[in-house]
């Protein structure tokens, strides 16, 4: 089991940016897909961004494509989403998860999960 602690949320005005960081204990990373995942009140919890265990492969939640990137550093045993061109749709709690596979990307498919950090997005 790996255990997940995520940081670098807050309050930022719209257009503004963030970068989140997930850091990983307890096993290596090297052989995980690692996701972000969102929950704003009221609503699913959804995948906004995922990445292989190489960094390879990426995947993006349709409404974040080209604003968001995610990456991983396995040495330093952390991933990222760097958030940028923040509007208040993007106001949630943001979770970081793990898989043991690659292509799924449901909450049900990561085994894995940090305490979620909040982000809010100002107008």
């Amino acid at each position: 089991q790996v255990q997940l602690v995520e940081s670098g949320g807050g309050l930022v005005q719209a257009g503004g940016s963030l970068r989140l960081s997930c850091a990983a204990s307890g096993r290596t990373l090297s052989w995980l897909t690692m996701g972000w995942f969102r929950q704003a009140p009221g609503k699913d919890r959804e995948c906004v961004a995922a990445i292989n265990w190489s960094g390879g492969s990426t995947y993006y939640l349709d409404s974040v494509k080209g604003r968001f990137t995610i990456s991983r550093d396995n040495a330093k045993r952390t991933v990222y989403l760097q958030m940028n061109s923040l509007t208040p749709d993007d106001t949630a709690v943001y979770y970081c998860a793990a898989a043991n596979s690659w292509g799924v990307f449901g909450a049900r498919a990561f085994g894995s999960w940090g305490q979620g950090i909040q982000v809010t997005v100002s107008s």
